[in-house]
C-alpha cells in the first residue's frame, strides 16, 4: 500500500533533462503515475530547491495533484520525493496526505506502513512543546526525525550525514511496518531513506539515483535495481548509495537487472490495464512454463534452493496467502494432493500465526503472493520459518521481501501487474504452484516420468486456449453489458470449480461493487439456495463430463434446482457439452483439457464479465474504491 519514489540527480548545464539527469518532478510524477495502483486516496510531491523545501499535496487521484501543480508550478529542482497514499490513520484529506513538511518548513518526509507506536511517541512530543496538523503517524514519525536531526552536530557535508544519522536514531526508536523518505533544505542533493518489513528498491543511473515502493517507481529511466535488507537505511546522491542498517554499520544489497522495460507497463492500445491483463495471461503462463524442464522433459526448478532429501521427507503442505492468492492455492491443493499424494492445507495468511498452528521440521510452506511484500504473509513466512519449516515463495516480483526471506522461490515471470484486481498473477501462480507439485512428485517417485511429461505437455498448450477464449469473449461481454443494473451474483463450483467460482465472485465484488459469493456446489441445499428467487442471476462452473462424469451430473442437477426455483442460469462448460444447454439461459464454452487444468479456462470468462460489466457501470477496473494493490500492512 502506499507509493513512494525518490530522485537526486546531476543538473544539466542548460536546465533541461538529459541522460546524466531530469528535472526531480518530472521523475517523481511518472514515478508516481506507474505506482498509483499502490494506492490513491491521495498524493503529493516536495522537491528541495534555493535552499528551501517546496511542497504540493492534493486528496483524491493523481490528476488533482497534476491540476494543482499547473496551477502553483514548483521551481526546478533535481532532488525530490513523491508519494501516492492508501490512507490507514486518517482519512483521505489534503491535511493527511504526504508529504509532511515539518522542523519550520524544511524537511519533508513521507511513509507506506504503520508506526504501531505513534500514540506514546506523540504524547511524549507533545509534552515538548510539538504540535500536529494531521490525523496521521506519519507526521509523528516526521516531527520525530526533525527533534533528533536538530539535536545533532551541524553537517555541511554533501552526502547529507546528519540527515543519515538521525535517520538511523528515528528508526531505532519506530515500530510496526515503514518505509520512510526524507530530504531536508540543508542537504539539497540528498535524499535518505528507512525501511522496515515494507518495500523498498534503489534504482542505479548514471548520474543520477532513484527510490521506489518497487521498481515501477523508476522503470523509465533505469532497470538496474538494488534490493534492500530488513532494518536498513540508504542515502542517496547524484553519485552515490550508501547502505547501513539501523545502527550506522555499513552494510551491502543486492543488484539485479529487472527483467521488464517500461513498455510492459503500458496499455498497449486496451481501454484498461485489467484488460490488457487479460489478454496477457496467454504469454504470462508460457513465460511461468518457460526453461523449467531439461531435454529429457525433466523438471529443472533452478531455484528450488531446498535440498531433494528435504524434500523428500516432507509430510505436510501448507499454502499460505491472501485474496486471490489464497483462491490459486486452493485450486493447487487439488493437484498437489492428486500428485503427491501430501497432505495440503491453504491457510489464510493473515490467520495462520494466530491459531497455534501444527507446523514443524517435516513441514513445507508454500506462500503465494503477486508483490512478495503482503505483510500478512510475510509474517507468517517468518513464524513458519521460526518453528523449522521450510519454505518456498511464488511471487511476480524479483527482489521482493518474501522471496529472499524464504528458502526458495519459483518466479512466475508474469510481468508487471498494474491493475489492483489480479487476473494474470492468478493465473500464473496456478501454473507455478502445479510445476512445484510435479517437481515434488517426481522427486518423491509419485508418478512416473512419462506421466509428468503428459502434464507439461498439457500444459504447454493451456496458452494457445486461453488465447481461443479471448478471441470469442463477444458474447459474455454482451451479457455483461446487459446486466448491468444486476444487484446480486451467485457462483456455483465443484472440486477445482469451487475455488474458480469464489474467484469468480471476488472479481466482481472488486469492481463492480456488488453482491457476489462462491459456493461449493454441494452446499446448495445446505443453506444457500435460500438466497434464489426470480432472476437471481447464478453463474456455474460445469466440470467436463469426459473425466469425473459423477460430479458433471451432480452439478447439471444443482442447475436444475437453482433454475426451478426462478434463477437465471450462466454457465461455463467445455466444448461439445451440448447437455447443459437445456438447462442455461446463457453458456460459454471453453476448450477441452483435463480437469485439473481447466481452472487456468474456465476462470478468463469470470474475468471478462467482471470487467465488462464495471465499465458497464462506469466504474474504473483499474483502480476500484478502497483498494491499493500491494497490501503491506497487517
Amino acid at each position: 500500500m502506499c507509493g513512494i519514489v525518490g530522485y537526486a540527480g546531476t543538473a544539466p548545464a542548460n536546465g533541461t533533462s538529459t541522460a546524466a539527469g531530469h528535472q526531480a518532478l518530472d521523475v517523481l510524477m511518472e514515478g508516481l503515475r506507474r505506482l498509483e495502483y499502490r494506492g490513491y486516496d491521495s498524493a503529493g510531491v516536495a522537491v528541495v530547491a534555493n535552499g528551501e523545501i517546496a511542497m504540493r499535496k492534493k486528496a483524491g487521484k493523481l490528476a488533482n495533484l497534476t491540476a494543482e501543480l499547473a496551477a502553483s508550478p514548483l521551481p526546478d529542482s533535481m532532488t525530490g520525493i513523491g508519494h501516492t497514499r492508501w490512507a490507514t490513520h486518517g482519512g483521505p484529506t489534503d491535511k493527511n496526505a504526504h508529504p509532511h513538511v515539518v522542523d519550520d518548513g524544511r524537511l519533508a518526509v513521507i511513509h507506506n506502513g504503520i508506526i504501531e507506536n505513534y500514540a506514546p511517541l506523540k504524547a511524549e512530543l507533545v509534552y515538548q512543546g510539538h504540535t500536529f496538523i494531521s490525523d496521521t503517524d506519519t507526521e509523528v514519525a516526521a516531527v520525530l526525525l526533525g527533534e533528533i536531526y536538530r539535536s545533532l552536530p551541524a553537517d555541511e557535508s554533501a552526502d547529507g550525514a546528519r540527515l543519515t544519522r538521525a535517520m538511523q536514531l528515528a528508526s531505532q526508536r519506530l515500530e510496526g511496518a515503514f518505509t520512510l523518505l526524507a530530504a531536508h533544505a540543508a542537504h539539497p542533493g540528498t535524499v535518505v531513506a528507512s525501511r522496515r518489513n515494507s518495500p523498498l528498491v534503489v534504482g542505479l543511473g548514471d548520474g543520477e539515483n532513484f527510490l521506489g515502493s518497487d521498481v515501477s517507481g523508476f522503470i523509465d529511466y533505469t532497470r538496474r535495481a538494488v534490493e534492500l535488507g530488513q532494518d536498513q537505511v540508504v542515502t542517496i546522491t547524484a553519485a552515490t548509495v550508501a547502505i547501513t542498517d539501523f545502527r550506522g554499520e555499513p552494510a551491502e544489497g543486492r543488484e539485479y537487472l529487472v527483467d521488464w522495460d517500461a513498455a510492459a507497463a503500458e496499455k498497449d492500445g486496451f481501454p484498461s490495464f485489467m484488460e490488457k491483463e487479460i489478454h496477457d495471461q496467454p504469454e504470462a503462463v508460457a513465460q511461468t512454463l518457460l526453461g523449467r524442464s531439461d531435454i529429457d522433459g525433466k523438471l529443472t526448478l533452478d531455484e528450488m534452493r531446498i535440498d531433494a532429501d528435504v524434500l523428500k521427507t516432507v509430510n505436510k503442505i501448507i499454502v499460505l496467502a491472501c485474496g486471490t492468492s489464497a483462491y490459486a492455492g486452493q485450486v493447487a491443493k487439488y493437484a498437489i494432493e492428486h500428485w503427491c499424494r501430501i497432505p495440503t492445507e491453504v491457510e489464510l495468511s493473515h490467520e495462520f500465526r494466530y491459531r497455534d498452528p501444527i507446523v514443524d521440521d517435516k513441514t513445507l510452506i508454500v506462500s503465494l503472493s503477486q508483490s512478495g511484500e503482503t505483510m500478512d504473509t510475510l509474517m507468517a513466512v517468518r513464524y513458519a520459518r521460526e518453528q523449522g519449516a521450510k519454505t518456498v515463495a511464488i511471487c511476480n516480483t524479483n527482489g521482493s521481501t518474501i522471496p529472499r526471506e524464504s528458502d526458495a522461490v519459483l518466479y512466475t515471470h508474469a510481468g508487471p501487474e498494474i491493475a489492483v484486481a489480479s487476473t494474470k498473477a492468478f493465473l500464473a501462480q496456478i501454473t507455478a504452484a502445479y510445476l512445484l507439485g510435479l517437481y515434488l512428485a517426481q522427486l518423491r517417485g509419485n508418478l512416473f516420468q512419462g506421466q509428468i511429461k503428459d502434464v507439461l505437455a498439457d500444459l504447454a498448450k493451456v496458452p494457445a486456449k486461453i488465447a481461443q477464449v479471448l478471441e470469442n469473449d463477444q458474447q459474455i461481454k454482451d451479457l455483461a453489458r446487459s446486466m448491468a443494473d444486476t444487484s446480486s451474483v451467485l457462483f456455483l463450483g465443484r472440486h477445482v470449480g469451487f475455488p474458480v467460482a469464489m474467484e469468480g465472485a471476488l472479481k466482481l465484488k472488486e469492481l463492480a461493487y456488488i453482491h457476489a459469493e462462491g459456493f461449493a456446489a454441494g452446499e446448495l441445499k445446505h443453506g444457500p439456495i435460500a438466497l434464489i428467487e426470480e432472476g437471481q442471476p447464478v453463474i456455474v462452473v460445469v466440470p467436463s463430463p469426459r473425466g469425473r462424469d459423477s460430479l458433471h451430473s451432480k452439478v447439471v442437477s444443482n442447475i436444475q434446482e437453482v433454475r426451478a426455483r426462478g434463477a437465471k442460469t450462466i454457465v461455463i462448460a467445455e466444448e461439445g457439452d451440448e447437455s447443459v444447454r437445456a438447462h442455461a439461459e446463457h453458456v460459454f464454452y471453453i476448450p477441452e483439457t483435463t480437469t485439473l487444468l481447466a481452472p487456468l479456462l474456465a476462470t478468463v470468462p469470470l474475468q471478462i464479465f467482471a470487467c465488462e460489466l464495471a465499465m458497464a457501470k462506469g466504474y474504473d477496473v483499474d483502480q476500484p474504491r478502497n483498494l491499493a494493490k500491494s497490501v503491506t500492512v497487517e
